[in-house]
C-alpha cells in the first residue's frame, strides 16, 4: 500500500473535507456537534469511555519490518509487534472507515520548534475535537520548514476515537482480553511508512504520546537527543532541563517565576541547543490547588468566550452550572487538561534555547536514603539515565504496604522504543561536548522512609535546586557514596548541612544501612534483568548501585 496515495484518495474523493480551518472554526464545530460542553469559564469539558480514561499500554503497537527492527527493542514490554499484514489491515478498515464519515478534519502541523527537525504532521479524524487537540499541542508549520531533515517525508495520523475493530476480523492478531475476547480498540506505529493509527481510544493523550514515540524513534537517527523533561531558561540565557516521574515534582519545579519556561514535557537537544516538540500542555488536574499551581490552573479556568479560551478539560467532575471539581476523581484521577503554552504568562515564545547547563534528574526516595541533591559524573549521570528511578508509596493502591521501587528507563519508557544504548550514550556525549552539570534532587523523604521520616521540604528542595542552577554546587566538597555512585556535597547556601547526608538524619544508623543496602540490591537486580546483554559500557554499569 501507499500510504500518501490511499490518503489523498480518501481527500479528493470525501464530500466534505475541512482542511486547516481557523481555530475558532473548529472549537465552534466540537460545541455544535456536541463532542464536547462549554464550561462556566468558556473551557471545553469533555469525557470519554471508561476504557478510555488513560492510555492502553497492552493496544499500543508497532509492526515489525526489517528496514527498521534492528533499530527497535523487543524485548522492551512496550514494543509489542505485530505483523505488517496487521497493519495493513489495520490501515485499510481506517481508511475505509474515514471514508463512510458525514465529516472529516485535516490538520497540518509540525512537532518541533527547531525547525532543522520539525516533522510535518498531518492529522486525520471524524472529530473536530481531535482537530482542536492537535491545535493545541501541535505547532504551526514554519516558513522555513524545507529546511527540516524531514521535509518531504512527514508523519500521517489517523484518529478514529470512537468506533470499535471488529474483534473477529483482528482474532489473533491483536491482544486477547482476559475474558477471552480480542480488544476492539488500538494505536498503531509504522515508522518505516511514517503513519499511525489511532482506534478506537477517545482519550486524547493516545494522539499526544503516540507522536512523542515518533519523535523518540525518528530523531537520534538525526543526532538530535529526545528527552521526556521539562526545560526552563534563567534571565542570563541558562537552560535547565528537569526529568521525573510522576509525583517527583516535575511541573512544580519547572514552574519557577525567575526562569521562563520553553516546554513541560517533550524536548529535543540537538546541535544548536534545546527545542520543545509541542505548541501546547497536557497537565494532570486531579486536587489542582491554584495556590499551589497558580500558573497552571489560571491557563485552564481563566475566563474567556469558547472560541478563545480554547483549554480542553478530559474527564474532570463537572456541575450543573458548569464549574468543576478538580477533587473528584470518581470518574477517573487522570483528568486532564490541554491549553496552549501562551495561556501561561512566563514562557519563551519561541520554546528554544541554548545547550543546557544543568541537568535534574527528580526521584520521590520513599525509602528515605537517598540524600537531598547529589552531583553525578558523566557516567552516573548515563546510569541514572538508564534507570529512571522512583518510588510507589505504601498505602496509594491495595497491597502495597512497603514502598515500591519503580524504574523506568529514561524517566519515559514506553515511549523510547530504540535500543536503551542509543539514548544513553548520547547523553554522556552531549553532557561532555557541553559541560553539562547533572543532578540526581530527591523530592522524597529523609530521617526514615515513609511512614517514619518526614517529606522534603519543597522550599528546601527550590533552594538545593536554585544553587545548583546558579552553579554554587560545583564548587563545594563532595563526599563519594560508594554503594549508590553519587556525590554528595558538603555544603550549599541557605541549607543546613546536616540535612545534607541522609544517613546522619536517621535516628538508627543501621536501620538506614539496611535500607539503603536493599534499595542497591533492586537496582542491581534490575540493572541484570535488563540491561545484562544490551551492551551498556563497562564503565557506566560500574555506577548501577550494588555493583
Amino acid at each position: 500500500m501507499n500510504v500518501n496515495e490511499d490518503i489523498s484518495r480518501l481527500l479528493a474523493g470525501h464530500g466534505e473535507v475541512l482542511k486547516n480551518p481557523a481555530r475558532r472554526v473548529l472549537i465552534r464545530e466540537a460545541v455544535d456537534r456536541r463532542e464536547v460542553l462549554v464550561a462556566a469559564n468558556g473551557a471545553l469539558a469533555t469525557w470519554t469511555p471508561p476504557e478510555s480514561t488513560g492510555r492502553s499500554p497492552k493496544d499500543t503497537v508497532t509492526v515489525r519490518r526489517p528496514a527498521s527492527e534492528a533499530q527497535i527493542d523487543w524485548d522492551s514490554p512496550n514494543n509489542i509487534a505485530i505483523t505488517e499484514e496487521t497493519f495493513d489491515m489495520l490501515l485499510a478498515d481506517a481508511l475505509e472507515t474515514l471514508g463512510k464519515k458525514e465529516r472529516l478534519y485535516v490538520t497540518d502541523r509540525v512537532l518541533g520548534a527547531d525547525s532543522a527537525y520539525a516533522l510535518p504532521t498531518r492529522t486525520i479524524s471524524d472529530l473536530a475535537l481531535a482537530a482542536v487537540f492537535t491545535d493545541n499541542m501541535f505547532r504551526p508549520v514554519p516558513a522555513d520548514i524545507d529546511r527540516s531533515c524531514f521535509a518531504g517525508r512527514g508523519f500521517n495520523l489517523l484518529v478514529l476515537p470512537y468506533d470499535k475493530l471488529n474483534r473477529e476480523r483482528y482474532a489473533g492478531r491483536l491482544r486477547c482480553l482476559p475474558d477471552g475476547r480480542t480488544s476492539d480498540m488500538v494505536v498503531a506505529l509504522d515508522y518505516d511508512r511514517m503513519v499511525g493509527i489511532v482506534y478506537g481510544s477517545a482519550y486524547c493523550g493516545s494522539i499526544k504520546k503516540l507522536m512523542f514515540t515518533v519523535m523518540n524513534y525518528l530523531l537520534p537517527a538525526a543526532g538530535i537527543l529526545p528527552l521526556h523533561c521539562s526545560a526552563n531558561e534563567g534571565r542570563n540565557g541558562d537552560v535547565a532541563l528537569l526529568l521525573g516521574l510522576s509525583g517527583t515534582g516535575k511541573t512544580t519545579l519547572s514552574a519557577d517565576p525567575e526562569r521562563a519556561l520553553l516546554g513541560d514535557d517533550e524536548h529535543g537537544w540537538g546541535d544548536d541547543g534545546t527545542a520543545n516538540f509541542e505548541n501546547g500542555c497536557y497537565a494532570k488536574l486531579i486536587n489542582i490547588d491554584p495556590a499551589k499551581e497558580p500558573e497552571i490552573y489560571a491557563a485552564i479556568m481563566h475566563e474567556a468566550p469558547y472560541t478563545e479560551q480554547g483549554a480542553i478539560v478530559e474527564n474532570a467532575m463537572i456541575y450543573p452550572d458548569g464549574h468543576f471539581d478538580f477533587d473528584d476523581e470518581r470518574l477517573t484521577p487522570n483528568s486532564r487538561g490541554s491549553y496552549l503554552l501562551s495561556a501561561l504568562r512566563n514562557i519563551k515564545p519561541s520554546s528554544r534555547g541554548g545547550h543546557p547547563s544543568t541537568i535534574l534528574f527528580l526521584t520521590a526516595d520513599a525509602n528515605g536514603v537517598l540524600p537531598p541533591i547529589a552531583r553525578l559524573t558523566p557516567e552516573q549521570a548515563m546510569l541514572w539515565f538508564l534507570m529512571g528511578y522512583t518510588s510507589k508509596l505504601a498505602g496509594t493502591e491495595t497491597g502495597i504496604v512497603e514502598p515500591v521501587t519503580t524504574f523506568s528507563r529514561f524517566f519515559g519508557e514506553p515511549f523510547m522504543p530504540r535500543n536503551p544504548d542509543v539514548y544513553a550514550g548520547m547523553l554522556g556525549a552531549k553532557m561532555k561536548q557541553h559541560g553539562t552539570a547533572v543532578y540526581l534532587v530527591n523530592t522524597g523523604w529523609s530521617g526514615g522512609p515513609f511512614g517514619e521520616g518526614r517529606r522534603m521540604d519543597i522550599n528546601l528542595t527550590r533552594k538545593l535546586v536554585r544553587a545548583a542552577l546558579s552553579g554554587d554546587l560545583r564548587q563545594v566538597d563532595c563526599a563519594a557514596d560508594g554503594l549508590f555512585h553519587i556525590g554528595i556535597p558538603q555544603s550549599c547556601p541557605g541549607v543546613p548541612a546536616e540535612i545534607l547526608n541522609p544517613r546522619e538524619t536517621w535516628k538508627d544508623r543501621e536501620a538506614y544501612d539496611r535500607r539503603a543496602q536493599k534499595l542497591a540490591g533492586e537496582f542491581a537486580a534490575h540493572f541484570d534483568r535488563v540491561y545484562g546483554d544490551k551492551g551498556i559500557a563497562p564503565a557506566v554499569a560500574g555506577m548501577c548501585p550494588g555493583r
